[in-house]
């Protein structure tokens, strides 16, 4: 699985795409008592996509149909570390005020997409503001707001696959990997 073209190692899998998918819909159970059909879901792009389309889906067999929008942060670029400010490339599309809004990122780890994306929708005024992320990483410092919904305790590792990118390649495995 090693790409041929580069220097990078094969990844490594840490969480097969069945347990991805026992995450997701263990987290669908505890979510769904908090949400309705009202709900905003907000993705943060690019790498929160995949989990929020299965978590929206996990979430409809349970019976809670939710809106759906996206807003677009940036922090890491092509690197593996975060450049500690947040890059917004694209704002919500719809307004969420007075709603409910769920937003959705594929890891938690310094926090900062997440703080920006409860400040923006703050900001438009939503009437409650729930956070739910695939993955969270062990951090050094502290980190604010921690997530509402946790599915995996990942360990503090380079993580791709399932969204997680190095450098734009290995969103697309259906497996969370490392690369160390």
């Amino acid at each position: 699985m090693a790409d041929p073209s580069s220097d990078r190692p094969a990844p490594s899998v840490l969480l097969d795409q069945a347990g991805v998918a026992a995450v997701v819909e263990d987290l669908a159970q505890r979510i769904a008592p908090h949400v309705d059909d009202e709900t905003v879901a907000v993705v943060l792009l690019t790498g929160g996509l995949w989990f929020a389309a299965d978590l929206t889906r996990a979430l409809a067999r349970q019976d809670r149909h939710l809106r759906f929008d996206a807003l677009w942060l940036a922090s890491y670029g092509d690197g593996k570390e975060s450049k500690g400010r947040i890059e917004v490339r694209a704002p919500l599309q719809r307004s969420v005020e007075g709603r409910k809004v769920l937003i959705l990122d594929d890891v938690f780890d310094t926090g900062l997409s997440l703080a920006e994306s409860v400040r923006l929708v703050r900001e438009a005024s939503a009437a409650e503001v729930l956070t739910a992320v695939f993955a969270r990483k062990p951090w050094p410092l502290p980190r604010a707001p921690e997530p509402d919904f946790v599915g995996w305790e990942a360990p503090n590792r380079f993580l791709v696959g399932y969204g997680l990118d190095h450098g734009g390649a290995w969103r697309g495995l259906p497996d969370i990997c490392t690369l160390d």
